[in-house]
């Protein structure tokens, strides 16, 4: 067993830090949808959908999917004999793993480590989405077990893996929107929301804990009212010095402005580097997406988790894709705007295999692809 690091030592006094996701990837991880206060029809359509990922995953790298023990018959007879797939016990309020899971780091020495952060599903008392999440909460800590690696912890610092993005190369990007709510870390700091203090103290826990040295801000997310302004549905790195973000200059669209915010601060940022970034822009959806009204009434109503209605609008964005070796997965929706994102992401990742996968099933739960995953990086040696 790794002795656990305690606060004092963080990975950027150890020499460790977060790849970008372009990076070579060891494993994926994944979550079971189980729960039938989330997911419509008892998560039969949604369980479909993430097999569906994690067989496509499987052909390109291994996937560890964590079960919860009531579901572990049914997972074995779907997945149990898919070359490439892990199938372990675990324990989760719900499932996706991006946000409440650990932030793997690698140094140049062939190490890893992973950083578990704070998790209160995505603000807590001010505005969370469901309670309780204490399992989901301890889930940097129970893949640190499995993994037998160094887990860093930091003190208080509330941070959702959705809501970041890095280059592997000292820089890491973020909203304000999120990072700066009143649900995160103003509600466990002293600091007023959106203040410059909460902004510093954000900063200084980002490069601590991620090994970054810069962190550029873009202001706005798609999703004020369920993440708080993700940045995995606003913009990622494909490549050292470079970035895809979110686009449309069509002037009616709901987030115009967002985009072209979202782009501008992009084109005028260097990175930790000093490089000027060059900016891939990926076409957004051309509306939002809903549920009919057959759909939302097979989820079951739970006090204490936000209900789902015909009326609620999902905003879908192509950027919550998956990179993983040799491919990306791209959410598909239906849209007129599917296939523009496909042939956008692809001039992103010449040299992958750009594979389409129709998720509305995934976004009727809050999220996407990117949502549902996590990498684990290649150990490297420089």
């Amino acid at each position: 067993m790794h002795t656990i690091h305690e606060a004092e030592s963080t990975p950027l006094q150890d020499g460790f830090y977060m790849p970008g996701e372009y990076e070579e990837q060891a494993q994926t991880w994944i979550l079971w949808p189980h729960r039938p206060d989330v997911w419509r029809a008892g998560a039969k359509p949604a369980q479909k959908v993430f097999a569906e990922v994690i067989k496509t995953v499987a052909r390109f790298q291994p996937i560890t999917v964590g079960v919860n023990p009531e579901d572990w018959p049914a997972v074995n007879e779907i997945l149990g004999e898919v070359d490439n797939v892990r199938i372990m016990l675990m324990e989760y309020n719900d499932s996706w793993i991006r946000d409440p899971g650990p932030a793997f780091l690698v140094n140049d020495e062939g190490d890893l480590a992973l950083s578990h952060f704070h998790f209160n599903a995505y603000g807590g008392l001010v505005d969370g989405l469901y309670f309780p999440w204490d399992k989901d909460a301890s889930l940097g800590l129970q893949i640190a077990n499995i993994e037998q690696v160094p887990r860093y912890r930091p003190d208080g610092f509330i941070l959702e893996g959705g809501s970041i993005n890095c280059d592997g190369q000292g820089t890491v990007l973020t909203t304000e929107m999120c990072l700066l709510h009143p649900g995160r870390n103003a509600s466990v700091t002293d600091f007023e929301p959106g203040s410059e203090e909460l902004k510093a103290y954000c900063e200084e826990e980002l490069k601590k804990y991620l090994g970054v040295q810069k962190v550029i801000w873009i202001k706005d997310g798609i999703d004020p009212y369920e993440t708080n302004g993700h940045v995995d549905d606003v913009a990622c790195f494909s490549a050292p010095g470079e970035v895809c973000c979110m686009w449309t200059d069509d002037p009616s669209h709901k987030f115009y402005r967002e985009c072209q915010e979202a782009y501008q601060t992009l084109s005028n940022a260097t990175d930790a580097r000093g490089r000027k970034l060059k900016v891939h822009k990926v076409i957004m959806p051309s509306k939002s997406v809903y549920m009919t009204e057959e759909e939302a009434s097979t989820i079951d109503p739970v006090e204490g988790v936000l209900p789902r209605t015909p009326e609620d609008a999902f905003e879908p964005s192509y950027l919550n894709f998956l990179p993983i070796n040799g491919a990306v997965l791209v959410p598909q929706f239906g849209d007129p705007n599917d296939e523009q994102a496909l042939a956008d992401i692809k001039a992103a990742y010449p040299d992958r295999e750009v594979i389409g996968l129709h998720t509305r099933e995934i976004i009727y739960g809050g999220g996407n692809l990117h949502c549902i995953t996590q990498q684990q990086p290649k150990r490297r040696v420089r």
